[in-house]
């Protein structure tokens, strides 16, 4: 009876779950989804949410790489702050993030003294949707590469060490590619979070097709138009990556443990 009552609870959830998604595919024939996401506004979405993904994981990528390892390896006052902080994005409402950044990087920002001289404008620009991506993408790649810095014996590196190797050399040839499988990991999910990104880069960034507009708001932007069909390509688009993402992180998950 037990066994019975917890096989309904979890199909009814995994149900629930799968269901809403797939309607999403039944919503189309293939001729109608070719023909929409090769049109102009599609691919515009498309062609910018490739560019500034492949800019903010580059960021995470050279700042988060040495942020988790000290998180992982060092030992100092306020490390837990810090590691709190790293963090906070991950439960922060993506609206108050971007809230943040405009109050932080805007044109009356905190940042608009050091800015205004040098003609520099971050709210409402594609540099401003890198900014975002990398806000709420960053702390996914930072927590994973820290578990798996944290997982590298050290012994391999004492050995490398007296092999003659440098502390960079060492490093790069072996504390990164022992850790390799959670940083590639962390990459994917940190990579999947800025794709699909949507409430900061409202916020920070805007909606402008052709600048701003990624492939989130061009599905909000379809609905708003009344073009449920493009916004339901798009949003297949979306899952579909989605999808291969978490396979791909489970299988990078494996293979590290």
């Amino acid at each position: 009876m037990i066994r019975a009552a917890v096989a309904f609870g979890a199909t009814l959830l995994v149900l629930f779950i799968a269901i809403p998604l797939a309607t999403l595919y039944a919503h189309l024939s293939p001729g109608r989804f070719a023909a929409l996401i090769t049109s102009p506004d599609a691919f515009s979405a498309l062609r910018i949410s490739l560019v500034t993904t492949a800019c903010s994981l580059t960021l995470t990528l050279l700042l988060g790489t040495p942020l988790a390892y000290v998180l992982a390896r060092g030992r100092f006052a306020g490390r837990d702050v810090v590691d709190a902080i790293v963090d906070l994005p991950i439960v922060v409402p993506p609206a108050v993030a971007g809230l943040a950044l405009l109050f932080a990087f805007g044109k009356y920002g905190l940042a608009a003294p050091m800015l205004g001289p040098l003609h520099v404008q971050l709210a409402f620009t594609t540099a401003a949707v890198v900014l975002a991506q990398l806000f709420v993408g960053a702390p996914f790649y930072v927590r994973a590469a820290r578990a798996g810095f944290a997982s590298v014996e050290r012994v391999y590196e004492e050995a490398s060490a007296t092999l003659g190797m440098g502390p960079l050399r060492t490093f790069a040839r072996v504390t990164v590619r022992l850790a390799m499988p959670a940083l590639a990991g962390g990459a994917v999910l940190a990579w999947a979070r800025s794709l699909g990104e949507f409430g900061a880069t409202i916020m920070f960034a805007g909606n402008l097709p052709g600048v701003t507009q990624t492939l989130p708001l061009a599905v909000y932007l379809g609905l708003e138009n009344g073009d449920v069909d493009l916004a339901a390509a798009l949003a297949v688009v979306l899952v579909t990556v989605a999808l291969a993402i978490v396979v791909l992180a489970r299988l990078l998950e494996r293979r590290s443990a």
